[in-house]
């Protein structure tokens, strides 16, 4: 894809992280951006924000686990604007941590493959078929993990590998179809973002009991993770890194540039035995 200016894209998880740096980055290509996230204040304090510079954004709340939710921001976004070039299912959780899979809860299974996984899912069902029938040039990005290609990773890692997997199968089948939709799976290392707090956004009925951490101890995990790492990118760099990748039709797209982890597995794989963990906490 390589004409942005005028044309329309959805983001999920677009109120902060790699999605508010992805809206950013699309709508400084002249796109029009439909911002969809969960967490109602920050969402609307990020479109304040870019309309302050004169970006056309659209807030959206959405719940990307529900495909009601998804399917009423894809009514939203062509209704608005009439067409979607772009899509970018981003939106995700940690959780589980590097846990044990025997103890992690059924209730953490089911929050975390909700918002990975299913909201990928849920966004291909909603916004592909309409983006086939414009029969114009478009994208997807699918957002998984460096964990969606290493070993390791617990329940987090599930749903990254799960989302890689998705993604390759969408591509073939877009080949195979001579869609003009082309299909990229970003594969980020650490990036400092909000993430390792995303459980203030964890629903009531997927609570597995104890009490919610209060707001300095979510802030405490932020600041924890955005100074582990040691060949960090910002959202913004990772955002810069997706533009280009689209531009030029790339599937994976490892901003981090490393493939350790990945040769790692695929050695592990040719020996026939059991692969080390990542040592890549979420």
């Amino acid at each position: 894809m390589r004409e942005f200016d005028g044309k329309v894209a959805v983001v999920t998880g677009a109120a902060s992280g790699i999605g508010k740096g992805l809206a950013e980055r699309l709508a400084l290509a002249g796109m029009k951006v439909v911002m969809a996230d969960v967490e109602a204040k920050a969402l609307d304090a990020a479109a304040m924000e870019f309309r302050r510079r004169e970006f056309d954004v659209t807030p959206v709340l959405t719940d990307v686990s529900k495909p009601e939710s998804v399917q009423a921001l894809a009514e939203r976004a062509f209704e608005t604007y009439g067409k979607v070039h772009v899509l970018c299912n981003n939106a995700g959780v940690s959780g589980g941590g590097m846990g044990a899979l025997w103890e992690q809860s059924l209730e953490t299974w089911r929050w975390v493959f909700g918002v990975n996984f299913w909201g990928v899912v849920h966004g291909i069902r909603a916004f592909l078929p309409r983006m086939l029938a414009q029969d114009e040039d478009g994208h997807v990005v699918n957002t998984a993990s460096i964990m969606g290609l290493t070993p390791g990773g617990g329940v987090y890692g599930a749903t990254k590998h799960a989302v890689v997997s998705v993604s390759e199968s969408l591509f073939a089948q877009l080949r195979q179809a001579n869609a003009r939709i082309g299909v990229s799976v970003l594969c980020p290392g650490h990036v400092p973002t909000r993430i390792t707090s995303a459980v203030r956004n964890r629903p009531d009925e997927l609570w597995d009991g104890g009490e919610r951490p209060s707001e300095d101890e979510l802030a405490q995990r932020d600041a924890m993770w955005a100074g582990r790492g040691l060949n960090s990118l910002t959202p913004e760099q990772v955002a810069e890194k997706v533009f280009a990748a689209i531009e030029r039709g790339d599937f994976y797209i490892l901003p981090h540039d490393s493939d350790v982890g990945v040769e790692r597995r695929f050695e592990a794989i040719r020996s026939r035995q059991g692969p080390l963990p990542a040592n890549l906490p979420v």
